[in-house]
């Protein structure tokens, strides 16, 4: 039965190659004819070297004289970080081929590991390939991952560049506030002759205001005052008229 490429099953070696490498397509061919190395995909960022022995170690042949020889996993170019892929050698070739029967497609961590033949592991390959340093599929990834590190890497990139756009408008509206406080405070330095402490215009501005506020309330005070001392002249003078005369119509 023939499987088209997009519908290819787990259990079947990917038509997929190394874009690095530089063989040919024959050799290329021969070499997953006789690999014993599986290369991983779609791992968890959390998963360890020991969930992995554990679990290919069920499809081992050490009574044949399998096993599993070493697993390297993939890592974060600049973090050095596991970033979701591993590289699994055994010593022969049936237990690789077991293994792509038996475990691709297999959960683990929640996640559906995806395993294929792989033509041979050489150094610098455990290294990712995208431009953050981790794999290029998370460079494109726009959803949210927990097992990946969450945002792809493109996303936390917009991400970071909306927050550095917010964070520039927000110094440049702040810019533009102090620039208009100072010049009000240059306005009112002309006009009155006094002098204001760069920085410092919005406690001048306010200090100001209560001092005139102050002023206010003290001669309002002082109005009042004025206003009773009138009236109550105004009483004693009547209570004097009346009693003169009354002198005068006695006499």
């Amino acid at each position: 039965m023939r499987f088209l490429p997009w519908l290819m099953p787990f259990s079947c070696p990917s038509t997929d190659r190394d874009s690095r490498s530089r063989a040919t397509h024959e050799s290329y061919k021969a070499a997953l004819s006789t690999t014993s190395t599986l290369y991983l995909g779609n791992l968890s960022f959390y998963t360890t070297e020991e969930q992995i022995y554990e679990l290919f170690n069920r499809v081992s042949l050490p009574s044949a004289g399998g096993g599993i020889r070493r697993i390297i996993m993939g890592l974060d170019r600049v973090q050095k970080t596991p970033c979701g892929f591993a590289f699994v050698e055994f010593y022969t070739h049936q237990e690789a081929l077991l293994s792509l029967r038996h475990i691709s497609s297999t959960k683990l961590d929640e996640r559906l590991i995806r395993c294929d033949l792989d033509p041979g592991y050489t150094e610098g390959r455990q290294y990712g390939r995208g431009r953050s340093g981790g794999q290029v599929r998370d460079e494109y990834r726009m959803e949210y991952d927990a097992g990946r590190g969450g945002w792809g890497a493109g996303r936390l990139r917009e991400e970071e560049e909306r927050k550095m756009r917010m964070e520039q408008e927000r110094l440049k509206e702040q810019e533009n506030l102090y620039r208009d406080a100072e010049m009000e405070g240059r306005e009112f330095a002309g006009q009155t002759g006094a002098t204001i402490p760069g920085g410092a215009e919005a406690e001048y501005f306010e200090s100001e205001r209560r001092e005139r506020e102050a002023d206010t309330s003290v001669a309002s005070v002082g109005r009042k005052r004025g206003r009773d001392g009138d009236e109550g002249d105004s009483d004693d003078d009547d209570e004097g008229g009346k009693r003169r005369r009354a002198r005068s119509e006695s006499e």
